[in-house]
């Protein structure tokens, strides 16, 4: 797939950026449907080109966003080897620096969120709070809520089933599943129904 065939997908002003960082190297773009378990994917072909996969769900800013995630691993394995970690430093200052390169492509709104984000990038899209929080803006169903916004003693719906949320511990929330009485830990960015 060329870069041309991938502008439905992305935001304005993103081919400078991908003619330079395609520039040294033959890689296979394919978009996928929706993958629950990932957003893109990288690896190395046994013919020395490289495959990028990206949801073609995803809103243009996110799919730049994962591009650029799975470029700056294919980058920084070519510039220090493949013995690097996957997610090591060699591969947070590669899409680190690739992220304040293009950061121009971004709203406003969304600017200083990736300028946070850029200081420590984290491997999985998801343990970035502010990123996950900015990117359901689009998919907002009046329903649903993170839970992180709710109050001790609400109760919710999470997958047809009722809960209690009893507290926080950590960074987790402890909640009970009133249909069993069994207590359950929920992330703060899990998506529930708050009951009325």
């Amino acid at each position: 797939m060329s870069i041309q065939s991938l502008e439905k997908y992305l935001p304005q002003n993103t081919f400078q950026y991908l003619k330079i960082w395609f520039a040294d190297y033959y890689i296979h773009i394919k978009i996928t449907r929706n993958r629950n378990s990932k957003l893109g994917d990288y690896r190395k072909l046994p013919d020395h080109s490289h495959e990028i996969t990206i949801n073609s769900t995803l809103a243009p800013e996110l799919f730049f966003f994962v591009l650029t995630h799975e470029l700056a691993h294919l980058i920084a394995f070519e510039k220090y080897g493949r013995r690097i970690l996957p997610h090591g430093n060699e591969w947070k200052e590669t899409f680190r620096l690739m992220l304040l390169e293009s950061l121009d492509v971004y709203g406003d709104d969304l600017k200083p969120i990736l300028v946070k984000f850029s200081k420590s990038p984290k491997a999985n899209f998801m343990a970035s709070p502010d990123l996950v929080k900015y990117f359901h803006i689009e998919n907002h169903d009046d329903k649903l809520q993170f839970i992180e916004d709710l109050k001790k003693g609400e109760y919710f719906i999470y997958r047809n089933e009722k809960y209690l949320l009893e507290g926080l511990i950590k960074k987790n929330y402890l909640c009970k599943n009133l249909a069993t009485g069994r207590m359950y830990s929920f992330k703060p960015l899990a998506r529930v129904e708050k009951c009325s």
